[in-house]
C-alpha cells in the first residue's frame, strides 16, 4: 500500500471490526540469523579518525557535513546519528585516556523497529541488514520510540515525502555487487571493525580475551542484548562508560511486546480508524488555524489601510495649511511692497509742489 493510499483506505478497515479475531504478536524463529554476517567493533583499536564516517557518507551519497571529516574538533561534543548521517564516532574521556566508539544501527536479530511497525516497513534480511521500505511507511515514527539504541531518525525537512533514515549495513550496495564489505569496515585504517559470520566473530572476540588478559571487558556486547545484534562490540572500558546501555536484558523486542499485543484483540482494525480520526482532527485544526490566520491578516490589512488613510488626510491638511500660510505671507509681502513703492513715488511730487 502506498503512503498516499493509506489514509484513503482507512475507512475500509472498519469492516474488520464486524468479526474481530485475537491479534498475535509477530514472533518468529530468528535462530537462522545467528550464522549470518555481522560486524565486530574493537574499541581498543579505534583511533577516532572519522574515516568510517567519510566512507559512509560517500557510499550512501549523503550531503557533505558542515564540519569536514578531517576536523576532529567535533569529537569534543557527543553526537548521534541523524537523517543525513548514518554513523558517528564519539570520544569518551576516561581516567585511562580517551576511548572512541562508532555508533550506527546495530541491526538487531529481532529488531524492535520491525516489531513496532504495523505496516511492516522494516524487515530483517538474510544478509543481516534491517531494511526499510519507504513506500509502505505511514510516518508514525513508532520505530524511533521503540529502538533501544535511539538510531532511526526522521526527515523533518521534507514536508511531503519524509522518510525514516538509518544505517543499512551497506546492504543495497553489497547485494548489487558494488561493495564486498560495508564501506565503514573497508575504510578503517586500524581494522577496528571485522566483517564476517556472526558466530565466528564471537569466537574471535573470545580468542582476543584469552590472548590479551586484562585488556578487555570479558563480554561481547550484542551477543545476547535484546535477543542479539548483528553489530557487536568489545571494549577495554565498561560499556556504560562508552555510551552503551547495560540495562536492556536478553529478551528480544517481540518477546517483550507479545503479551501486550495479544491483549488487544482488534488492534489491526482499530488502529487505522484511530489514525483516521487523528488525521481528520488535525486537518480540522489546520483549517481553523488557517482561517484564523487569514482573519488576522485581513484585520491587520484593514488597520494598516485605515492608518494610512488617516495619515494621508492629516498630511494633506498640513500641506494645505502650509500652502495657505505661504500664500497669505506672499499676499502680505506683495501689499507691503506695493505700499512702499507708492510711497516712494509720491515723494517727488510732494517735493516739486514745495
Amino acid at each position: 500500500m502506498k503512503r498516499r493510499s493509506f489514509l484513503g483506505l482507512m475507512g475500509a478497515a472498519g469492516a474488520g471490526l464486524a468479526a474481530p479475531a485475537p491479534a498475535k504478536a509477530a514472533v518468529r524463529d530468528f535462530s537462522f540469523f545467528h550464522g549470518t554476517p555481522g560486524v565486530l567493533f574493537d574499541g581498543t583499536r579505534c583511533i577516532g579518525c572519522r574515516r568510517c564516517e567519510m566512507a559512509c557518507n560517500k557510499v550512501n551519497h549523503l550531503p557533505e557535513p558542515t564540519v569536514p571529516f578531517d576536523n576532529l574538533d567535533v569529537l569534543k561534543t557527543p553526537r548521534r546519528t541523524d537523517a543525513t548521517t548514518y554513523t558517528v564516532v564519539n570520544r569518551f574521556d576516561l581516567p585511562g585516556g580517551p576511548v572512541f566508539r562508532k555508533n550506527q544501527c546495530n541491526h538487531c536479530i529481532e529488531p524492535a523497529c520491525a516489531s513496532s511497525c504495523f505496516v511492516a516497513a522494516f524487515r530483517k534480511l538474510p544478509d543481516s541488514s534491517v531494511a526499510y521500505d519507504e513506500t509502505v511507511c505511514v510516518g508514525c515514527r513508532y520505530c524511533m520510540i521503540a529502538c533501544p539504541f535511539e538510531i532511526p531518525t526522521y526527515e523533518y525537512n521534507k514536508a511531503l515525502t519524509p522518510r525514516v533514515m538509518k544505517c543499512t549495513l551497506c546492504g543495497p550496495q553489497m547485494r548489487a555487487g558494488e561493495l564486498r564489505l560495508p564501506g565503514c569496515v573497508a575504510a578503517c585504517p586500524v581494522e577496528a571493525m571485522t566483517y564476517g559470520p556472526r558466530d565466528e566473530l564471537i569466537r574471535m572476540a573470545r580468542r582476543r580475551f584469552e590472548s590479551f588478559p586484562g585488556r578487555y571487558v570479558n563480554h561481547v556486547y550484542g551477543e545476547n542484548e535484546m535477543g542479539g545484534t548483528s553489530w557487536m562490540y568489545i571494549s577495554g572500558a565498561p560499556f556504560s562508560q562508552v555510551g552503551l546501555r547495560e540495562d536492556l536484558g536478553t529478551k528480544s523486542a517481540p518477546e517483550l511486546t507479545s503479551g501486550a499485543l495479544a491483549a488487544v484483540p482488534i488492534v489491526v482494525g482499530v488502529w487505522p480508524i484511530l489514525l483516521g480520526g487523528i488525521y481528520a482532527i488535525n486537518k480540522r485544526k489546520d483549517k481553523i488555524a488557517q482561517q484564523e490566520k487569514e482573519d488576522e491578516i485581513a484585520k491587520a490589512l484593514a488597520q494598516a489601510k485605515a492608518k494610512a488613510e488617516s495619515e494621508k488626510a492629516e498630511a494633506l491638511a498640513k500641506a494645505e495649511e502650509s500652502a495657505n500660510r505661504r500664500l497669505e505671507n506672499e499676499v502680505k509681502k506683495a501689499v507691503k511692497e506695493a505700499l512702499a513703492q507708492k510711497e516712494q513715488e509720491s515723494k517727488p511730487e510732494e517735493e516739486s509742489g514745495k
